[in-house]
């Protein structure tokens, strides 16, 4: 299986013939490393939340690939009027798919989409528990930390991207604890440096982490590890 980080909370998985996208911002994304026109085909579209900087291009590679959007119910119903496949969920909600299994976890953080400027309610945000062939990946979406988090240290997680840039999700220390409470395998930090007001410092954020004996692999967009 192999892990590819797009950029602010992208995260491309690719295991067999099957591709999995998680949050696809690359139009508009200042960090994206490729152009939307350069993803390759998607089979599965994963969703943490409604933002912008989230739902980013998921309707538009749903509608050229035949791809199936998995998100929570709100937001499948908004998307599916675009005339997409989706496959909705909610918190505490796991299904197994043709790729593996994929569960909700609870996200402290604001679901939304703006039309005509205004704010429509898309849901409650939340995380994703990826589980392939035994290796389980865990993307925590956008979220302040939470103490649910503990509940995630039975899951023996071998890769866990988490938020570290702050204001509108957990800063790097904020982060360092959850990683206390998770014990993942290895950690990723993500969702910082894409504009000044989540300006972070990811090799700080290594130095903390690795004191805990977790291993920490700082991906440039455009990076990829195996699993």
């Amino acid at each position: 299986m192999k892990v590819r980080y797009l950029g602010h909370a992208a995260v491309l998985i690719i295991h067999k013939d099957k591709r999995i996208i998680i949050d696809p911002f690359i139009t508009n994304n200042p960090q994206s490393p490729i152009k939307l026109q350069e993803v390759p085909k998607i089979d599965y579209i994963l969703v943490t939340h409604g933002h912008a900087d989230h739902l980013g291009d998921a309707v538009a590679l749903a509608k050229r690939d035949g791809s199936t959007v998995i998100a929570n119910f709100e937001l499948c119903s908004y998307v599916s009027r675009h005339g997409v496949s989706t496959h909705p969920m909610h918190i505490g909600g796991k299904y197994v798919f043709e790729f593996g299994s994929v569960k909700l976890t609870p996200a402290l953080h604001g679901s939304s989409i703006v039309e005509a400027d205004l704010p429509v309610y898309a849901g409650n945000p939340c995380g994703f528990l990826i589980e392939i062939e035994g290796r389980k990946i865990y993307h925590a979406g956008d979220t302040g930390l939470t103490k649910d988090m503990e509940l995630l240290r039975k899951e023996n997680i071998d890769l866990a991207f988490l938020p570290i840039g702050g204001n509108f999700v957990m800063d790097l220390w904020d982060a360092v604890e959850a990683v206390k409470m998770i014990q993942p395998k290895i950690v990723v930090p993500m969702h910082y440096d894409t504009w000044p007001v989540i300006r972070s410092n990811p090799e700080k954020f290594k130095q903390e982490v690795e004191k805990l004996n977790v291993k920490c692999v700082i991906m440039k967009p455009g990076d990829e590890l195996e699993l």
